[in-house]
């Protein structure tokens, strides 16, 4: 059996402000945006994608479980995708310098990744790892 990851969803409570941080710092196409929901994904890899979404929009889920989601995504807890890259140190420098939030500079963990690590406009901690 072979498996691909298609897409993996992140929550947005601001999908504009969301778009624009995939889209405009780190250079992500937008490939579908509606009023609930968008889809950006990594130039040239059309088969993967990020759906950013509110999680107001899910009718799924309770009153309570929105506030709990919401809770988790203020302290930046609740969504992590984790990207590579082949220059770890061009790509801080790219994203720190156009304002986005640095939770960790770029540093060689003792598990011998290098990697550091920013938070989105949701909260979501997005890592990157030298590959």
């Amino acid at each position: 059996m072979i498996l691909s990851i298609h897409a993996s969803y992140l929550p947005a409570d601001d999908l504009e402000a969301s778009v624009s941080f995939y889209r405009d710092i780190l250079g992500f196409e937008v490939r579908a945006e509606g009023p609930l929901q968008a889809t950006v994904g990594p130039p040239g890899q059309p088969g993967t994608s990020l759906v950013l979404r509110p999680p107001a929009a899910d009718p799924e889920i309770t009153d309570e479980e929105r506030a709990t989601i919401a809770e988790l995504m203020a302290k930046g807890v609740h969504g992590i995708v984790v990207l590579s890259t082949p220059d770890l140190i061009g790509t801080f420098d790219r994203i720190q310098a156009a304002g986005a939030d640095v939770v960790q500079e770029p540093v060689r963990q003792s598990y011998g990744a290098f990697d550091c690590s920013f938070r989105d406009p949701a909260g979501n901690l997005v890592r990157f790892e030298e590959r």
